[in-house]
C-alpha cells in the first residue's frame, strides 16, 4: 500500500522538526503526523456536515495519552487501558484550544473536532509543542475555514539571564534549588506578531524579563508560521464557504427597535443578580413581542441580542470609559477578607471581590498522604493539591452536580501554579497540604479569588509559606484604532470583552499568568502595559489582606495531626518495617500513632493526634535503629547467663555480650558471682563485630 507520504522539515534548537502528511487518518479533513525527536503525535481535524442548533461555535479539542507512548502498562489492576484524561491531558488540550479558537468565526456553527493523539514520547521532548504545531498546520491544509497558521513555545527563564526555548523535560524538570535557578516557565503561543494565549508559572519574576522572553518567542514563533505557509502553498486544499446565517434585515429592525437604550439600561446596574434577570426579562419580552408581530423564524435573534451587549460595552468603554459598575478603568471592586471561619478546620479563609466569593479550607495529613500521579509523561508523588470547586448555585443557576469538569481542573491548576512556588520544602514542613476552594460567588475571575483565599487559608492553617500571594483579573477593550486596559473584570467586561489576562503573584514579582483572547491577538507592548496595572491591583489586595493575617499562624491547628521526623540509616529501613510490616504495624498499635511513612532516604515521619504517643514511637524507631560507637556507654538489663558470659538488652531488640573476662579485673570463676539476670548495668561498648556488640564492665568500674 502507498502511503504518498510527503514530509517537511525545518530545524528549531539544532533539532529537526518534522510535519508528514500522508493517506494516515484519510477520511478526516486533514491529518498530520509531527516528529520532534523521537516524540511523535498524529493531529486530525474534521468537520461536521451540517450546522447545529446552538447559540455558540462547537468547536472541541481532545488530548488523547497512550501509555504505549512511553513503552508503560498503566492502569489499575484489573483494568490495564486508558481511562478519563488525566489532569495534564486536559490542561494540555485546554491550552491548545484557547489557541486556536480565537481565529475560527464565531458565528459558525458546524462542529469542528480536533483529536491529538500522542504516538510516542521520547522523555525529552514535550508534546505540546509540536502537538499545536501539528494541529495548527493541519486545519491550515484543511477546508476548514480558519484564520491562522500559530504556533507556540515553552520558554525557561534562569534567575541567571539564560533564556531556554522548547527545553527538554529533565531540563524543565531541574529542582528549582540547582545551579541554575527558574525564574519562570512558561508557554506562550500566538500569530506572526501577535501574542494570544499564555501559561506560565515564576517565581516572582518581574514583568520586563516576562515580556523581553515573549518578545524573544515571538521571533522563534514567526519562523514556524513561515514554515507553515510554506506547507499550505505546496499541500493546502480550498477553504469549504460556509453560509453563515444572517438574520432578515427588517427582522433586525423589529429587534434594534424594540431594543432601543432597554439594552444599555439593563446592563449598566451594579449588582449581577439584577443584571441578569434584566437581561433575562428583556430577552423574553422580545420574544413575545417578534411573536406578535408575526415573527416565526427565531434563529440568529440570540446572536444579535448578544452582538448588541458587546457593542454597546465596547462603545461605552472605548469612547467614555463608561464601565457597567461605574468604576475607573485601573480600580479594584470592593474588598472583603476573613480567616479561621470554622473552628475544627486546619485553615480557612473567605475572601470577596465584589460579587465574586472564594471559601479556601487547608486540611493538613501525614506524608503518606500524597497523592500518587501517574500519566504517560511521569510517576510522581504530589505533597501540594488545590482543587476547585465552582457550584452552580454560585452563578444563580440549577445544573445537575457531576464530576469535575475540565473547567474546574484548569481553574484549579492556575491558582495551584500560583501557590505552588510559595509551598516550604518538605524538611521544612512535612505534611501533605491540601486545599479545597469553594466558589460560594461568581462574578469575574473566582480562580484569582482562589488563589487569594489560599495564601490566607496557608497562613491561618500555620503553614510557613514565605509571602502572601495575590491574584487579579485584567481585560481589554479594542476597535481598530484604540484600546482600553480592564482591571478587575467582571460580567459584562468578562464576556463581552477581548482579553482575559489573569496574574497572580507577590508584593516582589508574578508567579502565574494565564492569558485567552477573542481576538487575534495582543502585542507584547499591550501586555506589559498589562502587567504594569495588574501590579498595582495586587499590591491594593495583597494590603487588604494583610489586614485579615499578615503571617503565617506559629502552629498548625490542634485538630491537625502532629508530625515528628527522625532519620535513620537507610540500610536499616527493613528492620523498621519487618517482615510483611510486622514491627511497623506494631509500632503503631502499641503506640497508638495514625501512621508512621518511610522515605527511601532513610526519613521517618510519624504522625499522631496526641505529641506523647508521637514521641514514644520516635524513641521506639529510634531505639529499633540506634547505631552503636566503640568506647561508647550504654544501660542495659542482664536478660540471661550464660557459661562464657551475659546478654544484656539494649533495647530496640537489640542486645550485647559482656564476656566473662570483661566483667572484672582478675579471675572470674562463676558469671553468676558478678551479674544475675534482671541486674540493669552499666556497660563500655568495645566490639562492633556484623551486628554483634560486645560490651565491657571492668571497664566502666
Amino acid at each position: 500500500m502507498n502511503l504518498n507520504k510527503q514530509q517537511f522539515t525545518t530545524e528549531i534548537n539544532g533539532k529537526t522538526l518534522t510535519l508528514e502528511v500522508s493517506d494516515l487518518a484519510g477520511q478526516a479533513n486533514a491529518a498530520v503526523l509531527g516528529i520532534f525527536g523521537d516524540t511523535s503525535v498524529l493531529v486530525t481535524a474534521v468537520m461536521g456536515k451540517e450546522d447545529r442548533i446552538t447559540d455558540y461555535f462547537p468547536l472541541s479539542v481532545d488530548y488523547e495519552e497512550r501509555f504505549y507512548a512511553a513503552g508503560k502498562i498503566l492502569g489499575s489492576r484489573f483494568v490495564r487501558r486508558e481511562g478519563r484524561p488525566s489532569e495534564g491531558a486536559v490542561l494540555s488540550g485546554r491550552m491548545i484550544d484557547r489557541t486556536l479558537r480565537p481565529l475560527f468565526d464565531s458565528r459558525m456553527r458546524r462542529d469542528v473536532q480536533i483529536v491529538i493523539t500522542v504516538l510516542s514520547y521520547d522523555e525529552e521532548n514535550d508534546p505540546d509543542f509540536i502537538s499545536l504545531l501539528s494541529a495548527s498546520t493541519a486545519l491550515l491544509i484543511s477546508d476548514i475555514p480558519w484564520a491562522g497558521p500559530v504556533a507556540g513555545l515553552r520558554l525557561i527563564k534562569t534567575k541567571d539571564g539564560d533564556l531556554l526555548i522548547n527545553p527538554t523535560d529533565p531540563e524543565l524538570s531541574a529542582p528549582s534549588g540547582g545551579e541554575k535557578q527558574i525564574l519562570f516557565e512558561a508557554f506562550v503561543s500566538g500569530t506572526e506578531d501577535k501574542i494570544n494565549m499564555i501559561e506560565l508559572a515564576g517565581n516572582e519574576a518581574k514583568e520586563d524579563d516576562i515580556i523581553d522572553a515573549f518578545e524573544k518567542a515571538q521571533i522563534e514563533i514567526k519562523k514556524l508560521i513561515g514554515f507553515q505557509k510554506e506547507i499550505k502553498e505546496k499541500i493546502g486544499k480550498p477553504k469549504v464557504k460556509i453560509l453563515l446565517k444572517e438574520i432578515d434585515s427588517e427582522i433586525k429592525n423589529k429587534i434594534l427597535g424594540f431594543l432601543g437604550d432597554k439594552l444599555e439600561q439593563a446592563i449598566y446596574v451594579g449588582n449581577k443578580k439584577e443584571q441578569s434577570d434584566n437581561l433575562a426579562e428583556l430577552k423574553s419580552g422580545l420574544f413575545e413581542y417578534l411573536k406578535s408581530e408575526g415573527v416565526s423564524d427565531f434563529s440568529g435573534v440570540e446572536y444579535l441580542f448578544e452582538e448588541e451587549i458587546d457593542r454597546i460595552v465596547h462603545k461605552n468603554i472605548l469612547e467614555s470609559e463608561k464601565r457597567p459598575d461605574a468604576r475607573k478603568l485601573d480600580e479594584v471592586r470592593s474588598l472583603y477578607a476573613e480567616v479561621g471561619l470554622f473552628k475544627r478546620l486546619h485553615g480557612s479563609a473567605l475572601f470577596a471581590r465584589g460579587n465574586t466569593q472564594a471559601l479556601a479550607v487547608v486540611t493538613l495529613g501525614a506524608p503518606g498522604a500524597e497523592q500518587l500521579m501517574e500519566t504517560m509523561e511521569s510517576t510522581i508523588k504530589r505533597r501540594f493539591m488545590l482543587h476547585y470547586n465552582f457550584p452552580p448555585f454560585s452563578t444563580g443557576e440549577v445544573k445537575r452536580l457531576g464530576v469535575t469538569n475540565r473547567r474546574e481542573i484548569g481553574h484549579g491548576a492556575l491558582a495551584g501554579k500560583a501557590v505552588q512556588s510559595l509551598i516550604p520544602s518538605q524538611e521544612e514542613f512535612p505534611y501533605t497540604i491540601r486545599i479545597v476552594s469553594e466558589i460560594l460567588s461568581s462574578n469575574g475571575s473566582s480562580s484569582m479569588a482562589t488563589v487569594c483565599a489560599s495564601s490566607m487559608a496557608l497562613m491561618d492553617a500555620g503553614v510557613p509559606i514565605k509571602k502572601a500571594v495575590a491574584g487579579i483579573a485584567m481585560g481589554l477593550m479594542v476597535d481598530q484604532q484604540n484600546y482600553k486596559i480592564l482591571t478587575d473584570i467582571q460580567g459584562p467586561e468578562d464576556h463581552y470583552g477581548d482579553m482575559d489576562c489573569k496574574v497572580a503573584g507577590t508584593e516582589d514579582g508574578i508567579a502565574a499568568v494565564q492569558m485567552d483572547v477573542k481576538i487575534e491577538g495582543v502585542t507584547p507592548e499591550i501586555l506589559k502595559e498589562v502587567l504594569i496595572q495588574a501590579k498595582k491591583a495586587r499590591l491594593e489586595i495583597l494590603e487588604a489582606m494583610k489586614k485579615a493575617i499578615d503571617k503565617p499562624k506559629p502552629q498548625v491547628s490542634s485538630f491537625a495531626p502532629i508530625i515528628m521526623t527522625v532519620e535513620i540509616n537507610p540500610e536499616r529501613i527493613g528492620e523498621v518495617i519487618g517482615p510483611g510490616g510486622k514491627i511497623i504495624n506494631k509500632i503503631i498499635a502499641d503506640t497508638g500513632v495514625s501512621s508512621i511513612d518511610i522515605e527511601e532516604d532513610g526519613r521517618v515521619f510519624v504522625a499522631s493526634t496526641d505529641r506523647e504517643k508521637a514521641l514514644l514511637a520516635i524513641s521506639y524507631i529510634k531505639s529499633l535503629t540506634r547505631e552503636f560507637q566503640i568506647g561508647e556507654i550504654i544501660e542495659g538489663e542482664v536478660i540471661k547467663i550464660l557459661d562464657f558470659g551475659a546478654i544484656v538488652d539494649l533495647g530496640g531488640g537489640n542486645d550485647g555480650m559482656i564476656h566473662v573476662s570483661e566483667l572484672k579485673e582478675g579471675f572470674v570463676e562463676k558469671v553468676e558471682d558478678v551479674v544475675k539476670i534482671g541486674n540493669v548495668v552499666r556497660a563500655k561498648v568495645v566490639k562492633l563485630d556484623n551486628g554483634r556488640i560486645g560490651l565491657s564492665l571492668k571497664a566502666v568500674n
